[in-house]
């Protein structure tokens, strides 16, 4: 193969005593994710297989993509009917495109550059991770966000979230929500209200009287009603963060990683489940009025559900622990929605805080097996 050629001939400068061998973890990131490596383990017990980390991570931006399209089209949807202009579906798509890109690229050039830079610095591999949180760093954003702030944002996610810890796999809290905390407590006004979600609204030229570009969730949290139809809402045209507001292709999301097993069926569908008792808990004694299942499709309830909760690094390792943490971290969402009006979207405190507590809540379920099986033992005797 021509390509495979032109690598290995490049291989020997990069290589350790090589004229750029100082750059060898940075070549071997870019020769790894071009070909699946020819390396295997050399003791002990283990499983050959296709599919390392890169491409794990990559089946994962697949599973983005319906989200990430829909997120194009409704950045322009929501822009021109700000207008008063019917939204035309390639025009919507490309205004979208053309909106959402430079968050993309932002967020990967800085977050890259980073770990490329550490990999250097500590001689070892590139980590993987970031393929999939510099997409949903821009993905769990309002449109209009300042690309700098995107930029210092993933810089702190990445830093502060990953590379203290070690790198990838030995970060605590996922590192795309750290991104937009980060954003949410250091620039609030660039994350909450009515004209961060719609392209250009802030400006107010063009706007047709009477346009609002609350979210369903601020409508919630303020008269109880959702703003939209339960309808849209469900497909996604609403206000929101550019690849939350489609609860349809996020799901299909959901089922290329639950078929492809990467992502766990125990803590996606706890964290569901989660959120429906505590929104019916609030129903029945009659703190909300509105139905408990509109918890699910506004927000970013589905989204956090299927790609943050779901983070086999920062989520628990126990399949009980899974049902655990992923049923309360559905029902801290609902909870610091409906009591924290000031704060309309909890899902990502909720997940933040079950990542804290996620290694204790593993801890103890060892524990109870320990126990358990130290009874049967002792019975057996």
């Amino acid at each position: 193969m021509g390509l495979r050629k032109i690598v290995d001939n490049l291989k020997p400068a990069f290589s350790e005593g090589g004229k750029f061998g100082f750059l060898a973890s940075t070549f071997d990131a870019f020769e790894t994710f071009l070909f699946v490596p020819n390396t295997t383990t050399s003791k002990g017990a283990h499983i050959r297989d296709c599919n390392d980390m890169k491409r794990t991570m990559i089946v994962v931006v697949a599973a983005l993509l319906p989200a990430l399209l829909f997120g194009f089209y409704n950045t322009g949807y929501q822009h021109f009917l700000s207008l008063g202009v019917a939204p035309e579906f390639w025009p919507s798509l490309w205004f979208g495109f053309l909106k959402v890109l430079p968050l993309i690229v932002v967020s990967y050039v800085v977050g890259l550059a980073i770990e490329f830079g550490f990999a250097q610095v500590r001689g070892h591999e590139v980590n993987e991770g970031f393929l999939v949180t510099g997409l949903l760093i821009p993905m769990i954003m309002p449109v209009d966000i300042p690309l700098w702030m995107v930029a210092v944002a993933t810089a702190f996610s990445v830093v502060f979230g990953k590379e203290v810890f070690g790198g990838t796999g030995m970060n605590v809290f996922n590192p795309a929500l750290l991104a937009r905390a980060f954003v949410f407590f250091a620039y609030t006004p660039f994350i909450s209200g009515a004209e961060v979600w719609i392209a250009g609204l802030g400006s107010g030229e063009g706007v047709v009287d009477g346009f609002s570009g609350a979210t369903p969730l601020e409508h919630m949290a303020v008269d109880g009603t959702l703003g939209y139809s339960a309808l849209d809402a469900f497909l996604g045209f609403i206000p929101g963060c550019i690849g939350e507001t489609s609860t349809v292709a996020i799901l299909l999301g959901a089922a290329v990683l639950l078929f492809t097993g990467i992502a766990s069926w125990r803590t996606m569908v706890s964290v569901f489940v989660g959120g429906l008792a505590m929104g019916y808990l609030f129903q029945w004694t009659g703190v909300t009025a509105y139905p408990a299942w509109w918890h699910l499709i506004v927000g970013g309830f589905a989204f956090g559900a299927v790609f943050m909760a779901t983070d086999p690094v920062t989520s628990a390792q126990t399949d009980t622990g899974k049902y655990i943490v992923g049923f309360m971290t559905g029902a801290l969402a609902v909870l610091i929605r409906v009591v924290n009006p000031a704060y309309p979207e909890g899902m990502m405190l909720s997940i933040l805080f079950m990542n804290a507590l996620a290694p204790l809540v593993d801890y103890y379920v060892v524990e109870a097996n320990i126990r358990r099986r130290n009874k049967r033992v002792k019975l057996a005797k």
